[in-house]
């Protein structure tokens, strides 16, 4: 199983990355760990270096997810055959999500410091629509649309308790 989740902040890449690497027992990747500078979340690392990243991590696991709203970064994951799930829920469930998230110790030192930085996110969610670039709706579209091997578009968040079908689908 090798699986590659691109979507908006808030639209549940986490969350189902989550729950596929356990169900499946693989090992997950989070972009954020690669596109930024450790311990320093505002800190870019060079898109070279992230990437580079991203195909030692495919390359050293047989199966793998990887998540996260960096198109450039989900593309690197091509090379390796992975299924593509382009999570797409819309605005209003982004936001619900974002404000219902729980604290994330890899990039926030505290619960605190992260419901201090909620508002920022909300704006960046809301922004995805009409922004451009890497992780922006045009940028995710583009590059779900220039990958050929097996993808899926999700209008709706995938049933995970009890899993539906479809996300069984995908651990098998």
């Amino acid at each position: 199983m090798r699986i590659a989740i691109l979507g908006n902040s808030g639209s549940g890449k986490s969350t189902l990355a989550l729950w596929l690497a356990n169900r499946a027992a693989v090992p997950l990747l989070d972009l954020d760990t690669v596109a930024w500078e450790p311990e320093q979340i505002a800190v870019a690392r060079s898109t070279e270096a992230a990437i580079n990243d991203v195909r030692q991590f495919c390359t050293s696991n047989t199966h793998w997810i990887v998540e996260g709203c960096y198109a450039q970064l989900t593309a690197a994951t091509f090379a390796f055959g992975p299924r593509l799930l382009f999570l797409q829920p819309g605005e209003a469930q982004c936001i619900t999500n974002c404000k219902a998230r729980p604290w994330e110790p890899h990039k926030y030192a505290s619960q605190e410091e992260q419901d201090q930085r909620l508002s920022l996110l909300l704006n960046w969610v809301s922004e995805y629509y009409t922004r451009s670039g890497d992780m922006s709706l045009s940028g995710h579209q583009a590059c779900f649309d220039s990958y050929h091997g097996p993808k899926e578009l999700l209008s709706n968040q995938p049933v995970l308790s009890p899993p539906s079908q479809q996300v069984l689908t995908w651990v098998e």
